[in-house]
């Protein structure tokens, strides 16, 4: 075994002798092993030494081993194996229903006291080693920023997140416009075992019937598939519940077979990804109005997450307001603006029925009006598109018109985007082009 593999243990008991003995066994076994008579003194002891494993008599002067218990911290101090005389045996067992991890019956059997203390050792490593993997995986994912928050609803969802991200059954991710869905939905692909792989999210209320086939499947071998695009990672279907009827059988199909078949002919090819999804209807109430099938429903929501709103983590508002503005400091490599007291009345006094996203927009307001030398969270919060600054160049202008002309026109149809492409009197393609080279949020809109 190697020095990163030496087991180390915390012994305490007020008779010499059986220290002795004890520490003699454990250290032929390879054990580290630290003694002491008092059980005071090993509170002490434990912040330094860490053990992976403490072993304690019940009976002592002082402090007993039933008191020890009580001070240790359940979900971070080693676990205690207690040593017990045969009418201590009752405490032995309640102490157990207390969270000690056994007992050891006086005079003990060398063999089976050492299974216990590996068995309880290994438990404690392989809780240690899981927590710094979830610690490193929120760094490296950037799921601690992503979901910054202290709130238990926030803190809650990081660990859902975590915890979901190691299977690969569907998932359905509910939320407000603005709480954070598509972000979850990366969050649970990069740290997933494909976060390698693909991330394919599709807007399924851009979905036509008439194109499914050809955009979906692709021609020959699958060549311009999106589905194929996915293979070995993940499929994101976002607006789920506005995807059309006449799409949804046919994406119910390929959930279920994960093959695709060529237009252009040849033999099917299988694939394998994980579907996530989200929506920020009430799934349930979309089947009741026959807009969202059932059967499609059930193979999407083998589990759920919700998101919480702003308003629900309004204890949070400052730290991501704060980290936000930092954020954009950065960004525009200026200083970031303080925080005064009016700035937090007028934050805490919305609504803030855009979330985080619309929380983010008015911290980048803010920044950008700190950096020209002047404005207030208040101000940032009014948004009045004259005060903006008038475009430099004649494409800045134009790209600023159509922003602003398409942004009207999905407000004015509801988002139904074929109906926005007649009234711009432009195809559904030339659409679609103009909304993501525009940089145009469609939910941020609705």
């Amino acid at each position: 075994m190697s020095r990163s593999q030496i087991r180390t243990i915390l012994l305490i008991d007020d008779d010499r002798s059986m220290r002795e003995s004890l520490v003699d066994l454990l250290e032929a076994d390879g054990w580290r092993a630290e003694a002491v008579s008092r059980a005071q003194k090993a509170i002490d002891l434990l912040p330094d030494l860490q053990p992976d494993v403490i072993l304690s008599d019940i009976k002592m002067p002082g402090m007993s081993g039933l008191d020890l218990l009580g001070q240790l911290a359940p979900d971070i101090s080693p676990p205690l194996v207690l040593i017990s005389a045969h009418g201590d045996i009752p405490m032995a067992v309640k102490a157990m229903q207390d969270g000690a991890y056994s007992f050891v019956e006086k005079p003990y059997e060398p063999r089976r006291l050492l299974t216990i203390l590996r068995h309880a050792a290994d438990q404690h490593l392989m809780r240690r080693t899981n927590e710094r993997l979830k610690a490193r995986l929120m760094r490296l994912s950037g799921l601690d920023r992503a979901l910054l928050g202290q709130t238990p609803e926030t803190r809650a969802l990081r660990e859902d997140v975590l915890d979901l991200a190691e299977s690969d059954a569907p998932v359905l991710v509910l939320g407000q416009t603005g709480t954070g869905k598509e972000l979850v939905a990366r969050a649970l692909h990069d740290l997933s075992p494909a976060g390698d792989g693909p991330f394919v999210a599709l807007n399924c209320a851009a979905l036509s019937a008439d194109s499914f086939e050809t955009e979906m499947f692709g021609g020959h071998a699958g060549q311009g598939s999106r589905l194929l695009a996915a293979n070995g990672g993940t499929l994101f279907l976002d607006e789920i519940c506005s995807c059309p009827l006449q799409v949804q059988a046919k994406l119910l199909r390929v959930i279920e077979d994960k093959q695709i078949l060529p237009t252009a002919g040849g033999p099917p090819i299988p694939l394998a990804f994980r579907v996530v999804s989200a929506t920020n209807e009430d799934p349930a109430q979309a089947v009741e109005e026959g807009r969202l099938r059932r059967d499609l429903l059930f193979r999407l929501n083998t589990m759920m997450v919700s998101l919480p709103t702003l308003h629900q983590r309004r204890d949070d508002l400052l730290l991501l307001f704060t980290h936000f503005t930092q954020e954009f400091a950065r960004v525009y490599e200026t200083a970031p603006p303080p925080l005064t007291q009016e700035d937090i009345a007028a934050l805490m006094a919305h609504d803030w029925p855009g979330n985080v996203r619309e929380l983010r927009n008015v911290a980048e307001r803010r920044v950008l009006a700190s950096r020209r030398g002047g404005g207030s969270v208040a101000q940032a919060m009014r948004i009045d598109p004259l005060t903006d600054d008038i475009p430099n160049t004649l494409r800045e202008a134009v790209a600023s018109f159509e922003r602003e002309l398409i942004a009207k026109a999905i407000k004015a149809h509801d988002g139904r985007m074929d109906a926005v492409a007649e009234a711009l009197g432009i195809g559904r393609r030339t659409l679609n082009e103009k909304i993501v080279k525009l940089a145009l949020d469609k939910e941020a809109l609705l």
